[in-house]
């Protein structure tokens, strides 16, 4: 299952790579102790959910939601660094092979009028440049390198509904295309801010996974008040930077944030079976749940 594998993968290649302080058996009953805290707090779909003060996302039927603090629990029992912009995590109620992760920034109203202007040329360009400035400070902290492939979804900024999609195939030196994994990234915007939901996956099954952030992103609400369009120019706080930065500038953050969970990365796996077994049944447990348990 490729999700267990991710999950499992990306604690133990924390632990080698970022000599996190601990033994094994701690990491492991604290990896335990965060997959039964995610348990308990999962709100299945259907269901509304509360997305801070903000906004309301109606998770669908087959779909699971872990709020926060459970959820930057298990983020970071998977190698990831957890903040206070994170919300919560969605993921299938089935065999999940996907995990979205959802993010509310208090940057203020975000001005959408380089929409109409930008060349996504010259923001893939700015992005791949940024990308390979990154990668100094990744060699300096004993990260693998980016490079950035392709777009695997060319930037779309809906002005109607005030949603940006776009998403980025990465890669590290010597993995071929059925490795790379995928943040497939969309955003809400809102008055006070934007809120995130960005889909992570393999390269194999974005196309199928793909939906699946559309129907989360149609199902986002933000509340009275919190709108793009309750903006009051007159009271408001305006971000320091526009719409082509959510591409071009917050993207190589992004990008390096998701390489330190390396997600797919088989190399990992194949740690993780000969020495991981003892956590790979704990998260799995969590995200391999059958029916049975739904």
């Amino acid at each position: 299952m490729k999700f267990i594998q991710f999950a499992a993968s990306a604690v133990l290649a924390a632990a080698f790579t970022l000599a996190q302080a601990g033994t094994a058996e701690d990491r492991q009953k604290e990896g335990e102790a965060a997959v039964a805290a995610a348990r308990a707090a999962t709100v299945k779909g259907p269901s509304d959910v509360r997305l801070r003060d903000q906004a309301v996302l109606k998770l669908p039927a087959g779909m699971e939601y872990i709020p926060q603090p459970q959820a930057g629990r298990l983020m970071q029992a998977m190698g990831n660094s957890s903040d206070d912009r994170l919300i919560g995590l969605v993921q299938s109620s089935g065999d999940p092979q996907w995990l979205v992760v959802a993010r509310y920034e208090d940057a203020g109203y975000i001005k959408d009028d380089d929409a109409k202007d930008w060349n996504v040329d010259d923001l893939f360009k700015s992005l791949k440049e940024g990308t390979e400035e990154g990668n100094k400070r990744r060699r300096e902290q004993g990260f693998p390198e980016l490079e950035i492939v392709g777009w695997v979804q060319k930037p779309s900024y809906d002005a109607a509904s005030h949603r940006l999609v776009w998403s980025m195939a990465a890669r590290t030196p010597g993995e071929n295309e059925a490795q790379q994994s995928i943040n497939y990234n969309t955003y809400a915007l809102g008055r006070e801010g934007y809120i995130t939901l960005n889909l992570i996956t393999s390269r194999a099954s974005i196309e199928a996974d793909k939906p699946v952030a559309g129907q989360l992103l149609s199902a986002l609400n933000f509340n009275s008040g919190k709108g793009y369009a309750d903006f009051n120019s007159s009271t408001d706080k305006v971000a320091e930077y526009g719409l082509a930065a959510l591409v071009a500038g917050v993207a190589v953050k992004k990008l390096g944030l998701f390489a330190v969970i390396a997600a797919f990365f088989l190399k990992f796996a194949k740690v993780a079976l000969l020495a991981g077994a003892g956590l790979l049944a704990v998260i799995g447990k969590f995200f391999s749940r059958k029916k049975s348990d739904t």
